[in-house]
């Protein structure tokens, strides 16, 4: 039997995978440092983490703060181990073009 591809699709797209390795170095993160870091807009960053969420690779949290909900992000230990694979495999094709 072929062992799964650790390729991931859900993490891979563009705005996904930055998400992943932004949080990948930090305990959490606000929605806004990542909506900017990402320079998306609010509902783009919302789509991106609701799939990541719903993956089980991101754990959603919301705070109030200023009088205000704040929402933080941050990678699960499933989120991390599939961050980690993702990256493994793309080093291993990058690697191929020698």
């Amino acid at each position: 039997m072929t062992p799964p591809p650790l390729f991931d699709p859900v993490i891979h797209a563009p705005g996904r995978l930055q998400i992943c390795a932004i949080l990948s170095s930090v305990d959490e993160a606000e929605f806004a440092l990542l909506r900017d870091s990402l320079k998306v807009s609010d509902s783009v960053l919302s789509k991106h983490l609701k799939q990541l969420d719903d993956a089980g690779y991101v754990k959603l949290a919301k705070t109030p703060m200023d009088g205000r909900s704040r929402t933080w992000a941050s990678l699960t230990p499933a989120g991390k181990k599939a961050f980690a694979a993702h990256v493994a495999e793309l080093t291993r094709l990058a690697a191929l073009t020698g």
